[in-house]
């Protein structure tokens, strides 16, 4: 079983972390791979984070659902880049439908709590807050005149003027929106009011079109970059892109909405933070600097 975890792990490694940072060592980044170790370390830290569990036996998700109700989230327990990943669930059918589809990424599975809100990458960097990023999932913004396929035509040629290609995709018009779309009675030829937001797909994640925003890292509260901060110490880690949603936004205390850590990832992808749909790409170069001086054990080692 272990021989295969390792084969596993280097397969996902060498085909889904091009792009991503390596500035851990070995023993960090084998603390970080699964959900269930971050939550582990966020309970024992008493960090907040969503009521949830680990499951191989689907009944065992279906068990929690019915003890704290919907919605809820289904992801598997070691992926990366929402892959898997299945939200917001609202009834027992959608439910059977995501522990079916997650556990063909990975057999162990998260069933949690979901929390609408704002969604953050926050990277956090030997003690520093390196960068911040509001993330969102696709959509387009309509100005009661185009219709959808025309605002996404609109949005994709303002990403490739603004040269964020390859990293951030492009909008999609294939089944996977159409089918996303249906659910509101949507379809590409539907004309959204002006101002309306059109959510594309479920997902916050670049590959199917999402985007991210730079947070000025000034208007954070202190009390809330301590918490991060306090993250990375838990985890001993000289750098972690850590993603947290919070109802109110990362400007407020944190202690003053609801706020859940989703998980850490040992070696967050910092390609993102050089090409932002909205804000000013941030000048990264120092912390680059400080991070490529570490002397770090068994780097290549997965």
């Amino acid at each position: 079983m272990m021989q295969l975890k390792k084969m596993i792990y280097a397969w996902i490694s060498k085909n889904f972390m091009g792009g991503c940072s390596n500035y851990n060592d070995l023993v960090v980044r084998k603390s970080c791979r699964s959900k269930e170790q971050a939550r582990d370390v966020f309970a024992a830290a008493n960090f907040p984070h969503a009521q949830g569990l680990i499951f191989l036996n689907p009944f065992k998700a279906i068990k929690f659902a019915k003890e704290v109700g919907f919605p809820l989230v289904i992801k598997p327990n070691v992926s990366g880049f929402s892959r898997g990943s299945y939200f917001p669930i609202e009834n027992h059918k959608e439910l059977w439908r995501a522990i079916l589809l997650a556990k063909l990424w990975w057999p162990y599975t998260v069933v949690e709590q979901y929390l609408q809100g704002n969604n953050y990458r926050v990277v956090v960097a030997n003690g520093q807050i390196m960068s911040v990023l509001q993330r969102y999932a696709p959509f387009v913004t309509g100005d009661g005149q185009a219709s959808i396929s025309e605002l996404i035509d609109r949005e994709n040629s303002i990403r490739e003027e603004m040269n964020l290609y390859p990293c951030i995709s492009p909008l999609q018009k294939g089944q996977q929106t159409l089918t996303f779309l249906a659910k509101k009675a949507y379809n590409l030829a539907t004309v959204p009011q002006l101002n309306e937001q059109v959510l594309l797909f479920y997902r916050i994640s670049l590959a199917p079109g999402g985007v991210v925003e730079v947070i000025d890292k000034e208007t954070i509260p202190e009390v809330n970059q301590r918490l991060f901060k306090d993250v990375l110490k838990r985890f001993d880690a000289n750098i972690l892109g850590i993603d947290v949603i919070m109802e109110k936004g990362i400007t407020t205390d944190y202690q003053q909405q609801k706020c859940i850590f989703l998980e850490v990832n040992s070696r967050p992808y910092l390609k993102m933070h050089a090409f932002p749909r909205y804000g000013q790409a941030e000048d990264l170069s120092i912390y680059f600097k400080q991070l490529e001086e570490l002397n770090i054990q068994q780097k290549d080692t997965y």
